[in-house]
């Protein structure tokens, strides 16, 4: 197995491309230098190690450090029923490993978009758990396995704990709602399909964040449609970004903001 050094994303070392296809896609991008590919044993011996922090009753943040790839924090979140290990990073220890198992059962290792693949296929091996991948997104797999599972539309894991495709980043893009979460209002992880702003009281809808390459208009307003039925007040991030308390008006708003600006309702601003 080789890890593409820009995105983290695992591929078969059988079957390796020149180039890391989701990093040359219009979304990402290849380092002037060239496409560059390491492994769990070349980060382990460079120093690599996970972090990890309990954000909330039931909520664990686990980030590697350094950054490795894009760098996102995953987040598992546990329920009697088991565990969810939601963007997993490109980097997996023992240590780490056998922390989450010993807090149960893990019901799935899944990922919002591909970008956010890491090493899953790794991550649910140790755990023993099955890999979730949205369908449309199965593409952009770069490791085979029998543990992935492809999904659409909406999936329950466990009461409570549930997967819903919203598209718009990649067309398999996903979010994540936790119902016990915030204490009982709801928490959604939304990677960065939905990216909680800096400001902390709305949120972002783009194609590409690094390239700037902004959504319509439409394809915003049917992500806030998919989203308006669902129950949350907290939305977190994948990169310790998120809004603490009143998300779901919060992505409502921004989706109405960021329509009315993309058509050009605002023109006379610029």
């Amino acid at each position: 197995m080789r890890i593409c050094a820009t995105c983290a994303v695992e591929y078969d070392e059988d079957s390796l491309p020149a180039v890391c296809p989701i990093c040359a896609d219009e979304r990402q991008w290849v380092p002037a230098a060239g496409q560059l590919w390491t492994d769990l044993v070349g980060l382990r011996e460079a120093g690599q190690r996970l972090t990890w922090a309990e954000a909330e009753p039931h909520r664990i943040e686990i980030a590697a450090e350094p950054k490795v790839g894009i760098g996102q924090t995953a987040q598992l979140v546990r329920t009697p029923a088991g565990q969810l290990l939601w963007d997993p990073p490109g980097y997996l220890d023992e240590q780490t490993v056998a922390r989450v198992r010993e807090l149960g059962p893990v019901l799935a290792v899944a990922a919002s978009h591909p970008h956010m693949f890491g090493v899953q296929t790794e991550w649910g091996a140790a755990l023993e758990a099955p890999v979730l991948v949205c369908e449309p997104d199965a593409r952009w797999l770069g490791r085979s396995s029998a543990r992935v599972q492809l999904w659409d539309r909406d999936l329950e894991l466990t009461p409570g704990l549930s997967l819903h495709r919203v598209g718009g980043h990649f067309p398999g893009a996903a979010v994540a709602l936790w119902a016990a979460g915030a204490d009982g209002r709801g928490v959604l992880l939304s990677g960065d399909t939905v990216f909680p702003n800096p400001d902390r009281s709305s949120v972002g809808f783009m194609r590409s964040y690094p390239n700037k390459i902004p959504m319509s208009a439409a394809v915003v307003e049917r992500i806030a449609a998919r989203l308006a039925p669902l129950t949350f007040d907290r939305v977190i991030g994948n990169f310790g970004n998120a809004i603490d308390t009143g998300g779901h008006p919060a992505v409502q708003r921004s989706a109405e903001r960021h329509a009315a600006w993309v058509r050009g309702d605002y023109d006379d601003l610029t």
